[in-house]
């Protein structure tokens, strides 16, 4: 199965990534295939439209990019409910950091 590109990036995106390229659905999994393209003075990569209706994205929306931790990275829509739940944590994780070295001993 294979999907067209889209993607508008906002004006100001310098080092922003634009993706471009092709879908491959297996049985298994999705794997995109994607080509890094010129964008203004950027260099960009472009979601296919495929891509962005299983991620359930539209224009505007906010994606996080995660370093995995097998490797690789991770692309990933924008939840505001778990940014608050780590804003949460990182400030006990501040708070009682004595407390957590102490434990990891």
């Amino acid at each position: 199965m294979r999907g067209a590109g889209l993607g508008v990036l906002p004006s100001g995106c310098e080092g922003a990534i634009l993706l471009v390229g092709t879908v491959v659905t297996t049985l298994e999994f999705v794997m995109v295939q994607l080509k890094i393209v010129k964008f203004g003075n950027s260099l960009a990569v472009r979601l296919p439209r495929e891509v962005l209706n299983r991620m359930h994205l539209g224009d505007g929306d906010k994606l996080i990019l995660t370093e995995a931790p097998e490797g690789g990275y991770r692309l990933t829509p924008y939840d505001p409910e778990f940014d608050r739940q780590m804003e949460i944590a990182e400030e006990g994780i501040r708070k009682y950091r004595n407390t957590l070295r102490e434990l990891a001993k």
